[in-house]
């Protein structure tokens, strides 16, 4: 007799030893949460051990502390906003909003801010998605849930919210997190859906450490396999949450977050599984160029194989806490592997291929993507930046091969010509550990 898909992975993760438990008087909420460990946000790791310390046990007091923290977050709702309103910030609220409403931990209402904009009706879309539960610009046919409650105001958005998901373009949260700054309380816990990394004239900046650091809150991740048109319309999907120290945080964004077609599971690898969600885009243009030039599905495997040899060697050197088996989750190669296969950087890279480079990728994501913004192509530059300061260039051929393409440095025949070329990991002290 068959099973359905998500019974089949509950017992895969079972044989495994994996288990997550939801009970909501367990959930922790630690406003005294400290930010040493963000100083890794900017320094490379050439750490020939690999791999993050055992973790050690608190101090009595700070246990004592925590256990009073965790008391005053059991005895309220928690209530969730959403700061992002686009494809995957839509979907998102879709899945919480279903969640919210079924689980008593979680206040009802779900509040998103949404970037206004006037629609082609002359109606403004905040008002459209609160009068018909739609997103009709970013995600039209598919209802939000009731308590999905639209808000163009972002400091009335998340006033008395003490959950934030952010889910907005990269490129975006450094001026949002400056309007934040003040406008939140100091127990409120965040989570990051975002792709992407600032680079800073010290190094390269994950988003999760950016809000962090300019928000002084803590910040999970959460990355996977997660074409967010097939999730909306409820598809089996999974993602991977990715958290620094307290598990139980961890645990209560699985629970908002799973869903029977959805399976969420944690691991302890911020760093690790937001720069998996961030590296793939890379891989996908490369993928895209493949396609367009009708190369084959061996070639496509190859640059696949090769890009994510380069996403975990580059994402080893700046962090040496990132673990082996983050690649194997859904954060790492299913979603490598789906956005190779269908989603929207692989898709205008397609076309950027057929056009022989002559069209830009700024022409072709206004054409292709209905106000959806691509994040490989700024990524691909960000990475280039970093290889270039550091020195790597020589040992990311795919990674700078993509950036070179993108500009019309190079014509996009040369992603088989240029990747193929060995990395020089000798260069590096402790090298295997990069292979």
């Amino acid at each position: 007799m068959s099973r359905p898909l998500p019974l089949i992975f509950s017992l895969a993760r079972a044989s495994l030893g994996v288990h997550l438990r939801f009970s909501p008087s367990r959930f922790q909420h630690n406003p005294s949460f400290t930010f040493t460990s963000l100083s890794r946000c900017m320094a490379p790791a050439f750490d020939a051990q690999g791999g993050a310390p055992p973790p050690q046990a608190e101090p009595v007091q700070e246990q004592a502390a925590a256990s009073q923290n965790n008391a005053h977050f059991s005895n309220y709702e928690s209530k969730v906003t959403i700061v992002g309103s686009g494809n995957w910030g839509s979907v998102a609220s879709k899945l919480i909003a279903s969640n919210t409403l079924r689980l008593s931990s979680f206040h009802d209402e779900v509040r998103m801010w949404v970037y206004e904009e006037i629609l082609p009706s002359g109606e403004k879309l905040t008002d459209v998605i609160n009068s018909t539960n739609e997103n009709v610009k970013y995600l039209p046919g598919i209802k939000l849930g009731k308590n999905v409650v639209a808000d163009p105001d972002l400091e009335n958005a998340v006033k008395d919210a003490n959950m934030l998901v952010f889910v907005t373009p990269h490129q975006f949260m450094e001026g949002i997190c400056r309007k934040l700054v003040g406008k939140i309380n100091g127990d409120v816990q965040a989570i990051s859906l975002i792709k992407g990394m600032e680079v800073k004239m010290e190094g390269p900046c994950m988003i999760s450490s950016l809000i962090s650091e300019q928000l002084g809150i803590n910040c999970c991740v959460l990355m996977g396999a997660n074409i967010a048109n097939e999730i909306a319309v409820e598809k089996f999907s999974e993602a991977t949450v990715g958290y620094r120290e307290n598990r139980e945080i961890a645990e209560k964004w699985v629970q908002l977050f799973s869903t029977s077609y959805f399976l969420v599971t944690a691991v302890q690898d911020v760093e690790g599984v937001e720069l998996c969600g961030t590296l793939k885009n890379v891989v996908a243009l490369a993928a895209g160029f493949v396609d367009g030039l009708e190369m084959g599905n061996n070639t496509k495997a190859a640059i696949m194989r090769i890009g994510l040899r380069e996403m975990k060697a580059f994402s080893k050197l700046l962090f040496s806490s990132v673990k082996d088996t983050t690649f194997f989750e859904s954060c790492g190669v299913a979603d490598l592997i789906t956005t190779c296969l269908g989603g929207r950087n692989r898709k205008v890279a397609e076309a950027f291929a057929k056009n022989g480079g002559k069209r830009s990728f700024d022409e072709l994501e206004a054409e292709m993507l209905q106000g959806q913004k691509l994040q490989g192509v700024s990524t691909a530059r960000e990475v280039y930046e970093v290889l270039g300061h550091r020195g790597w260039l020589e040992l990311f051929p795919l990674f700078a091969t993509v950036h070179e393409i993108c500009i019309g440095r190079l014509p996009p025949s040369a992603i088989v010509e240029h990747s193929e070329r060995k990395p020089r990991f000798e260069l590096l002290d402790g090298s295997t550990q990069y292979c």
